[in-house]
């Protein structure tokens, strides 16, 4: 049987990724960042050892527009391309894919009454580019296979807090029937406050932030009652991000155990990391 044995929650801000690639990890500007991420990474290969990763992310008008923008959209490739988001493609591999296993979720998860768009075709872009080389390696190919799972939190209607909750409440059933006894981590990206565009440009909420790194462990079930315009008045219109958080939490069981949690907001967004494994169980 498949089992998750790691939960992620991290920013997927794009100016991360091209200050990796222009390698800045020890610039003062970016080194309490950067810094925040090496212990997970150990963490998550050498002693979770993960077989595949879930990555909750959104596309940013990458390869879906607004004419056509699916609630939840599901990977079911051996690979996938990396998007040019208008500067060239990062200078990273093909990110490998987990078919089997997408399809097996792709099923369970319908079966379970959740409607996606499957996608046998998919570039993915910032939203999982960013965090994945700082939590996992590359060199000369990706040591994680990962399916990805896309969230519509750019166009409204939006699917609820509480809607993305119970989706990984879902995705942990549908990991649990998975006959093959594999490991799978789960990482849920977005935000965490910033609004760019508007009066409110600029916008961040340190105190929401590390109040919402808080109740992601403890208290998931009051983030899922804030409507999007709670979310979005409190920490900016960008950071409704943040339900996609509640997906990975969801997929936890509801006592968890918090390993390691980072905040740095040296900009026009809160940038957040925080790592959980299920209270009862060893994560080796």
């Amino acid at each position: 049987m498949a089992r998750i044995v790691a939960g992620i929650g991290s920013s997927h801000v794009p100016s991360i990724g091209r200050a990796f690639d222009l390698g800045k990890q020890q610039d003062p500007a970016w080194k309490p960042l950067f810094d925040g991420y090496l212990p997970v990474k150990d963490w998550l290969e050498n002693e979770v050892r993960a077989d595949a990763v879930i990555f909750v992310y959104n596309d940013h008008g990458s390869d879906f527009g607004l004419d056509r923008c699916p609630t939840f959209a599901l990977g079911t490739a051996d690979s996938y391309p990396l998007a040019d988001e208008g500067f060239g493609q990062r200078p990273l591999p093909a990110v490998k894919g987990d078919a089997d296993l997408s399809w097996h979720l792709a099923n369970a998860l319908i079966a379970d009454e959740f409607d996606l768009t499957i996608c046998q075709e998919m570039a993915v872009d910032h939203g999982l580019l960013v965090p994945l080389p700082l939590l996992w390696s590359y060199q000369p190919d990706w040591n994680i296979k990962v399916v990805p799972l896309v969230v519509n939190v750019i166009q409204h209607p939006l699917p609820t807090a509480r809607r993305c909750l119970r989706l990984g409440q879902a995705l942990r059933r549908a990991v649990e029937s998975y006959p093959a006894d594999a490991r799978v981590a789960i990482v849920g990206t977005g935000g965490m406050s910033h609004q760019l565009h508007g009066e409110r440009f600029g916008h961040l909420d340190e105190a929401f932030d590390r109040r919402w790194l808080d109740l992601i462990e403890s208290d998931p079930a009051s983030l899922a009652a804030m409507s999007h315009e709670d979310i979005m008045q409190a920490a900016g219109a960008e950071a409704v991000e943040l339900i996609m958080w509640l997906i990975m939490r969801g997929a936890m069981t509801p006592r968890v155990r918090r390993l390691h949690k980072n905040y740095y907001a040296p900009m026009t967004s809160g940038m957040g990391l925080v790592t959980f494994v299920d209270a009862e169980e060893e994560t080796s």
